[in-house]
Protein backbone atom coordinates (compact mmCIF):
# COMPACT_ATOMS: atom_id res chain seq x y z
CA UNK A 1 0.00 0.00 0.00
CA UNK A 2 1.51 3.30 -0.97
CA UNK A 3 0.95 6.45 0.33
CA UNK A 4 -1.20 8.80 -1.83
CA UNK A 5 1.20 12.30 -3.39
CA UNK A 6 0.90 15.74 -2.33
CA UNK A 7 -1.91 16.42 -4.82
CA UNK A 8 -3.95 13.30 -4.63
CA UNK A 9 -7.67 13.70 -3.58
CA UNK A 10 -9.50 11.35 -1.06
CA UNK A 11 -12.65 9.61 -2.82
CA UNK A 12 -14.85 7.67 -1.16
CA UNK A 13 -16.69 4.81 -3.45
CA UNK A 14 -19.66 3.12 -2.79
CA UNK A 15 -21.76 0.66 -3.93
CA UNK A 16 -25.52 1.17 -5.05
CA UNK A 17 -27.62 3.69 -2.57
CA UNK A 18 -27.06 1.60 0.46
CA UNK A 19 -23.93 3.57 1.84
CA UNK A 20 -21.40 0.43 1.83
CA UNK A 21 -17.77 1.85 1.70
CA UNK A 22 -16.27 -0.39 -0.98
CA UNK A 23 -12.54 1.47 -0.78
CA UNK A 24 -10.50 4.65 -0.13
CA UNK A 25 -9.18 5.32 -3.87
CA UNK A 26 -7.14 8.18 -4.67
CA UNK A 27 -7.45 10.36 -8.02
CA UNK A 28 -5.39 13.05 -9.50
CA UNK A 29 -5.92 16.21 -9.34
CA UNK A 30 -7.84 18.08 -11.85
CA UNK A 31 -6.91 17.98 -15.53
CA UNK A 32 -7.80 17.75 -18.75
CA UNK A 33 -11.20 15.27 -19.32
CA UNK A 34 -11.48 12.84 -20.96
CA UNK A 35 -14.49 11.19 -22.69
CA UNK A 36 -16.64 8.57 -20.99
CA UNK A 37 -17.31 5.79 -22.88
CA UNK A 38 -20.48 4.07 -22.76
CA UNK A 39 -19.55 1.51 -20.35
CA UNK A 40 -18.95 4.84 -17.79
CA UNK A 41 -22.14 6.29 -18.55
CA UNK A 42 -24.49 3.25 -18.41
CA UNK A 43 -23.02 2.33 -14.65
CA UNK A 44 -23.66 5.79 -13.85
CA UNK A 45 -27.40 5.73 -15.20
CA UNK A 46 -27.74 2.51 -13.16
CA UNK A 47 -26.34 3.89 -10.02
CA UNK A 48 -28.28 6.96 -10.70
CA UNK A 49 -32.05 4.58 -10.85
CA UNK A 50 -30.69 2.76 -7.80
CA UNK A 51 -30.24 5.83 -5.66
CA UNK A 52 -33.76 7.05 -6.92
CA UNK A 53 -35.36 4.15 -5.92
CA UNK A 54 -34.00 3.67 -2.60
CA UNK A 55 -35.10 7.68 -2.04
CA UNK A 56 -38.28 6.51 -3.15
CA UNK A 57 -38.65 3.70 -0.67
CA UNK A 58 -37.58 5.78 2.08
CA UNK A 59 -39.98 8.78 1.28
CA UNK A 60 -42.50 5.99 1.23
CA UNK A 61 -41.76 4.44 4.76
CA UNK A 62 -40.29 0.94 3.35
CA UNK A 63 -40.05 -1.03 6.97
CA UNK A 64 -36.56 -1.86 4.96
CA UNK A 65 -35.48 1.49 3.62
CA UNK A 66 -32.85 1.83 6.77
CA UNK A 67 -31.43 -1.55 6.50
CA UNK A 68 -33.15 -3.16 9.62
CA UNK A 69 -33.27 -0.28 11.74
CA UNK A 70 -30.32 -1.00 13.87
CA UNK A 71 -31.17 -0.90 17.63
CA UNK A 72 -27.83 -1.65 18.68
CA UNK A 73 -24.23 -0.65 18.00
CA UNK A 74 -21.78 -2.39 15.69
CA UNK A 75 -18.97 -4.46 16.58
CA UNK A 76 -15.58 -1.66 17.12
CA UNK A 77 -12.87 -1.70 15.10
CA UNK A 78 -9.30 -1.73 16.64
CA UNK A 79 -7.81 1.09 16.01
CA UNK A 80 -4.22 -0.16 16.25
CA UNK A 81 -4.32 -3.19 14.16
CA UNK A 82 -4.52 -2.42 10.12
CA UNK A 83 -2.92 -3.75 7.14
CA UNK A 84 0.45 -1.90 6.42
CA UNK A 85 2.95 -2.46 3.87
CA UNK A 86 5.44 -5.61 5.20
CA UNK A 87 9.15 -5.74 5.07
CA UNK A 88 9.79 -7.08 1.63
CA UNK A 89 12.28 -7.22 -1.40
CA UNK A 90 12.64 -8.19 -4.95
CA UNK A 91 13.82 -11.63 -5.43
CA UNK A 92 15.95 -10.78 -8.12
CA UNK A 93 17.67 -8.79 -5.39
CA UNK A 94 17.98 -11.46 -3.05
CA UNK A 95 19.58 -14.05 -5.69
CA UNK A 96 21.85 -11.65 -6.88
CA UNK A 97 23.29 -10.84 -3.21
CA UNK A 98 23.10 -14.36 -2.21
CA UNK A 99 25.07 -15.53 -5.39
CA UNK A 100 27.79 -13.13 -4.72
CA UNK A 101 28.02 -14.35 -1.35
CA UNK A 102 28.48 -18.03 -2.22
CA UNK A 103 31.45 -16.53 -5.15
CA UNK A 104 32.99 -14.49 -2.46
CA UNK A 105 33.08 -17.55 0.17
CA UNK A 106 33.98 -19.72 -2.86
CA UNK A 107 37.03 -17.52 -3.28
CA UNK A 108 37.98 -17.28 -0.04
CA UNK A 109 38.28 -20.65 0.55
CA UNK A 110 40.78 -20.91 -2.36
CA UNK A 111 42.64 -18.24 -1.41
CA UNK A 112 43.22 -19.61 2.38
CA UNK A 113 43.07 -23.28 1.24
CA UNK A 114 42.68 -24.87 4.66
CA UNK A 115 42.76 -28.42 3.77
CA UNK A 116 46.43 -28.11 2.47
CA UNK A 117 47.54 -25.61 5.17
CA UNK A 118 46.81 -25.27 9.39
CA UNK A 119 47.34 -21.38 9.14
CA UNK A 120 44.23 -19.91 8.50
CA UNK A 121 43.88 -16.81 9.67
CA UNK A 122 40.91 -16.10 12.49
CA UNK A 123 39.22 -13.30 10.15
CA UNK A 124 38.60 -15.47 7.52
CA UNK A 125 36.64 -18.01 8.99
CA UNK A 126 34.42 -15.24 10.09
CA UNK A 127 34.14 -13.74 7.02
CA UNK A 128 33.44 -17.47 5.36
CA UNK A 129 30.64 -17.97 8.29
CA UNK A 130 29.55 -14.35 7.35
CA UNK A 131 29.38 -15.18 3.93
CA UNK A 132 27.92 -18.66 4.77
CA UNK A 133 24.92 -17.01 7.28
CA UNK A 134 24.33 -14.33 3.81
CA UNK A 135 23.46 -16.59 1.27
CA UNK A 136 21.24 -18.81 3.93
CA UNK A 137 19.23 -16.08 4.73
CA UNK A 138 19.00 -14.60 1.02
CA UNK A 139 18.05 -18.15 -0.16
CA UNK A 140 15.95 -18.95 2.44
CA UNK A 141 13.65 -15.57 2.10
CA UNK A 142 13.06 -16.34 -1.60
CA UNK A 143 8.93 -17.33 -1.66
CA UNK A 144 6.65 -16.87 -4.73
CA UNK A 145 4.09 -13.66 -4.34
CA UNK A 146 0.64 -14.66 -5.95
CA UNK A 147 -1.66 -12.88 -7.57
CA UNK A 148 -4.75 -12.32 -5.65
CA UNK A 149 -3.38 -13.13 -2.45
CA UNK A 150 -0.98 -11.61 0.28
CA UNK A 151 1.25 -12.81 2.72
CA UNK A 152 1.14 -11.71 6.52
CA UNK A 153 4.14 -10.86 8.29
CA UNK A 154 4.13 -12.11 12.01
CA UNK A 155 7.35 -11.86 14.74
CA UNK A 156 6.71 -12.97 17.93
CA UNK A 157 3.24 -12.47 18.03
CA UNK A 158 3.46 -9.06 16.80
CA UNK A 159 1.89 -7.79 13.27
CA UNK A 160 4.65 -7.12 10.95
CA UNK A 161 2.95 -5.98 7.95
CA UNK A 162 1.13 -7.19 4.80
CA UNK A 163 3.10 -7.92 1.51
CA UNK A 164 0.98 -7.73 -1.76
CA UNK A 165 3.84 -8.47 -3.87
CA UNK A 166 3.61 -10.73 -7.36
CA UNK A 167 6.32 -12.92 -8.57
CA UNK A 168 9.66 -13.78 -7.04
CA UNK A 169 9.41 -12.22 -3.44
CA UNK A 170 12.34 -11.80 -0.62
CA UNK A 171 11.01 -11.84 2.95
CA UNK A 172 13.06 -12.37 5.44
CA UNK A 173 12.64 -16.10 6.78
CA UNK A 174 13.12 -14.65 10.87
CA UNK A 175 9.18 -14.07 10.48
CA UNK A 176 6.32 -15.98 10.19
CA UNK A 177 3.94 -16.02 7.27
CA UNK A 178 0.40 -16.81 6.75
CA UNK A 179 -0.94 -16.28 3.16
CA UNK A 180 -4.71 -14.88 2.82
CA UNK A 181 -6.80 -14.93 -0.39
CA UNK A 182 -7.47 -11.15 -0.87
CA UNK A 183 -9.70 -12.28 -4.37
CA UNK A 184 -13.14 -11.40 -5.20
CA UNK A 185 -15.38 -14.17 -3.62
CA UNK A 186 -19.07 -15.53 -3.30
CA UNK A 187 -20.38 -17.81 -0.83
CA UNK A 188 -24.26 -19.45 -1.44
CA UNK A 189 -25.57 -20.28 1.79
CA UNK A 190 -27.24 -23.14 2.80
CA UNK A 191 -31.03 -23.18 3.46
CA UNK A 192 -31.00 -20.73 6.38
CA UNK A 193 -34.16 -20.84 8.51
CA UNK A 194 -36.01 -17.60 9.47
CA UNK A 195 -39.03 -16.25 10.13
CA UNK A 196 -41.37 -13.39 8.86
CA UNK A 197 -43.44 -10.77 10.66
CA UNK A 198 -46.40 -12.97 10.84
CA UNK A 199 -44.21 -15.94 12.73
CA UNK A 200 -44.33 -17.99 9.17
CA UNK A 201 -41.30 -20.28 9.18
CA UNK A 202 -38.78 -19.92 5.93
CA UNK A 203 -36.44 -21.30 4.13
CA UNK A 204 -33.84 -18.69 2.68
CA UNK A 205 -30.88 -19.29 0.52
CA UNK A 206 -28.49 -16.28 0.37
CA UNK A 207 -25.48 -15.29 -2.04
CA UNK A 208 -22.72 -13.18 -0.92
CA UNK A 209 -20.13 -11.89 -3.13
CA UNK A 210 -17.43 -10.05 -0.54
CA UNK A 211 -13.34 -10.36 0.02
CA UNK A 212 -10.27 -9.77 2.41
CA UNK A 213 -10.14 -5.87 2.45
CA UNK A 214 -7.65 -5.64 5.27
CA UNK A 215 -5.80 -8.87 5.79
CA UNK A 216 -4.73 -7.81 9.24
CA UNK A 217 -8.04 -7.56 10.80
CA UNK A 218 -8.88 -10.48 8.60
CA UNK A 219 -6.27 -12.67 10.93
CA UNK A 220 -6.00 -11.05 14.00
CA UNK A 221 -8.74 -9.34 14.59
CA UNK A 222 -11.41 -12.56 14.59
CA UNK A 223 -10.54 -16.18 15.04
CA UNK A 224 -11.57 -17.50 11.64
CA UNK A 225 -13.19 -14.63 8.92
CA UNK A 226 -14.81 -16.99 7.28
CA UNK A 227 -16.87 -18.81 9.98
CA UNK A 228 -17.90 -14.91 11.22
CA UNK A 229 -18.66 -13.98 7.62
CA UNK A 230 -21.31 -17.10 7.91
CA UNK A 231 -22.74 -16.60 11.32
CA UNK A 232 -23.26 -12.55 10.41
CA UNK A 233 -25.20 -14.17 7.33
CA UNK A 234 -27.49 -16.05 9.46
CA UNK A 235 -28.21 -13.74 11.93
CA UNK A 236 -28.65 -10.69 9.52
CA UNK A 237 -31.19 -12.84 7.42
CA UNK A 238 -33.12 -13.80 10.25
CA UNK A 239 -33.05 -10.25 11.35
CA UNK A 240 -34.23 -8.27 8.32
CA UNK A 241 -36.75 -10.80 6.94
CA UNK A 242 -38.87 -10.81 10.65
CA UNK A 243 -39.56 -7.31 9.49
CA UNK A 244 -41.64 -7.83 6.56
CA UNK A 245 -44.17 -11.00 5.77
CA UNK A 246 -43.53 -13.60 3.26
CA UNK A 247 -46.93 -12.95 1.51
CA UNK A 248 -49.51 -9.67 1.47
CA UNK A 249 -52.75 -11.42 0.99
CA UNK A 250 -54.17 -8.54 2.36
CA UNK A 251 -53.80 -5.44 -0.03
CA UNK A 252 -50.81 -4.54 -1.68
CA UNK A 253 -48.39 -3.97 1.45
CA UNK A 254 -44.67 -4.18 1.28
CA UNK A 255 -43.39 -8.01 1.29
CA UNK A 256 -39.77 -9.99 1.30
CA UNK A 257 -40.81 -10.95 -2.51
CA UNK A 258 -39.20 -7.65 -3.05
CA UNK A 259 -35.84 -8.88 -3.74
CA UNK A 260 -34.09 -5.61 -4.28
CA UNK A 261 -34.90 -4.07 -0.75
CA UNK A 262 -34.32 -7.32 0.97
CA UNK A 263 -31.20 -7.42 -0.93
CA UNK A 264 -29.92 -3.91 0.17
CA UNK A 265 -30.97 -4.59 3.47
CA UNK A 266 -28.67 -7.22 4.19
CA UNK A 267 -25.89 -5.91 2.19
CA UNK A 268 -25.87 -2.59 4.23
CA UNK A 269 -26.59 -4.62 7.97
CA UNK A 270 -23.45 -7.16 6.90
CA UNK A 271 -21.22 -4.34 5.42
CA UNK A 272 -21.47 -2.73 8.88
CA UNK A 273 -21.03 -6.03 10.60
CA UNK A 274 -18.28 -7.24 9.15
CA UNK A 275 -16.19 -4.32 8.26
CA UNK A 276 -14.89 -4.36 11.77
CA UNK A 277 -12.74 -7.51 11.06
CA UNK A 278 -11.34 -6.53 7.61
CA UNK A 279 -14.10 -8.26 5.46
CA UNK A 280 -15.87 -6.19 2.10
CA UNK A 281 -19.19 -7.25 1.67
CA UNK A 282 -20.32 -6.06 -1.43
CA UNK A 283 -23.56 -7.76 -2.59
CA UNK A 284 -25.71 -10.33 -0.02
CA UNK A 285 -28.62 -11.00 -2.12
CA UNK A 286 -31.48 -14.19 -1.19
CA UNK A 287 -32.01 -16.57 -4.09
CA UNK A 288 -34.72 -18.16 -2.61
CA UNK A 289 -37.52 -17.55 -0.14
CA UNK A 290 -39.84 -20.55 0.45
CA UNK A 291 -41.90 -21.84 3.33
CA UNK A 292 -40.89 -24.65 5.60
CA UNK A 293 -42.15 -27.49 4.91
CA UNK A 294 -44.14 -28.16 8.25
CA UNK A 295 -46.10 -24.61 7.18
CA UNK A 296 -45.88 -24.84 3.31
CA UNK A 297 -49.31 -27.21 2.71
CA UNK A 298 -51.04 -24.42 4.57
CA UNK A 299 -49.51 -21.34 2.95
CA UNK A 300 -50.48 -22.91 -0.19
CA UNK A 301 -53.81 -23.41 0.40
CA UNK A 302 -54.50 -19.76 1.96
CA UNK A 303 -52.58 -18.46 -1.57
CA UNK A 304 -55.02 -20.58 -3.93
CA UNK A 305 -58.20 -19.42 -0.79
CA UNK A 306 -56.79 -15.93 -1.59
CA UNK A 307 -56.77 -15.96 -5.64
CA UNK A 308 -60.01 -17.51 -5.78
CA UNK A 309 -61.79 -14.53 -3.91
CA UNK A 310 -60.08 -11.89 -5.58
CA UNK A 311 -61.27 -13.95 -9.06
CA UNK A 312 -64.45 -14.46 -7.56
CA UNK A 313 -64.44 -11.10 -6.69
CA UNK A 314 -63.31 -9.66 -10.23
CA UNK A 315 -66.10 -11.75 -11.84
CA UNK A 316 -68.63 -10.71 -9.27
CA UNK A 317 -67.66 -6.60 -10.39
CA UNK A 318 -68.09 -7.27 -14.19
CA UNK A 319 -71.47 -9.20 -13.79
CA UNK A 320 -72.37 -5.94 -12.24
CA UNK A 321 -71.64 -3.62 -14.55
CA UNK A 322 -72.48 -5.44 -17.38
CA UNK A 323 -76.23 -5.38 -15.71
CA UNK A 324 -76.25 -2.46 -14.96
CA UNK A 325 -75.17 -0.83 -18.60
CA UNK A 326 -77.71 -3.44 -19.74
CA UNK A 327 -80.69 -2.00 -17.50
CA UNK A 328 -79.72 1.37 -17.87
CA UNK A 329 -79.60 1.32 -21.80
CA UNK A 330 -82.98 -0.67 -22.18
CA UNK A 331 -84.26 2.04 -20.04
CA UNK A 332 -82.86 4.92 -21.08
CA UNK A 333 -83.69 4.11 -24.21
CA UNK A 334 -87.73 3.71 -23.91
CA UNK A 335 -87.27 0.14 -25.34
CA UNK A 336 -88.65 -1.10 -21.71
CA UNK A 337 -90.92 0.40 -18.86
CA UNK A 338 -90.48 -0.91 -15.43
CA UNK A 339 -91.59 -0.64 -12.14
CA UNK A 340 -89.13 -1.55 -9.10
CA UNK A 341 -90.50 -5.29 -8.84
CA UNK A 342 -89.71 -5.54 -12.51
CA UNK A 343 -86.41 -4.13 -11.74
CA UNK A 344 -85.31 -6.18 -9.67
CA UNK A 345 -86.33 -9.29 -11.40
CA UNK A 346 -84.53 -7.87 -14.24
CA UNK A 347 -81.52 -7.64 -12.60
CA UNK A 348 -81.66 -11.03 -11.16
CA UNK A 349 -82.22 -12.72 -13.79
CA UNK A 350 -79.40 -11.24 -16.13
CA UNK A 351 -76.71 -11.63 -12.87
CA UNK A 352 -77.42 -15.57 -13.05
CA UNK A 353 -77.27 -14.85 -16.82
CA UNK A 354 -74.16 -13.18 -17.11
CA UNK A 355 -72.60 -15.12 -14.12
CA UNK A 356 -73.48 -18.44 -15.57
CA UNK A 357 -72.19 -17.70 -18.78
CA UNK A 358 -68.51 -16.15 -17.13
CA UNK A 359 -68.10 -19.23 -15.51
CA UNK A 360 -68.40 -21.92 -18.32
CA UNK A 361 -66.01 -19.30 -20.48
CA UNK A 362 -63.32 -19.60 -17.12
CA UNK A 363 -64.00 -23.53 -16.78
CA UNK A 364 -61.81 -25.10 -19.99
CA UNK A 365 -59.20 -22.38 -18.78
CA UNK A 366 -58.71 -23.63 -15.53
CA UNK A 367 -58.97 -27.18 -16.38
Amino acid sequence: MTEPSPRALPVRVRRHADGIAMDDLFRSAPGPERPHDDTDRTREDARRDHDDTARTRAAAGHPLADGGAPSRRHPPADAGLAERPGPAAPGWLAVLTGTAALGSAAALLWRARPLRTAHVLPWEWAALAGLGVLAVVCFGGLTRGRTGSAWVLSLFGRYRGSVRRTGLVWISPFVLRRRVDVRLRHWRSEPLAAVDAEGSALRVVVLVVWSVRDTARALYAVDDHLGYLREQVEAATARVLSRLPADAFQGGAPTLRDAEAVGDALTRLLAAECRPVGVAVFSAQPTRIEYAPEVAAAMHRRQLAVLDARHRESVLTGVIDAVDDTVTRLTSRGLVDLDDFERQALVKDLTVAFYTRRGDLARPNEE
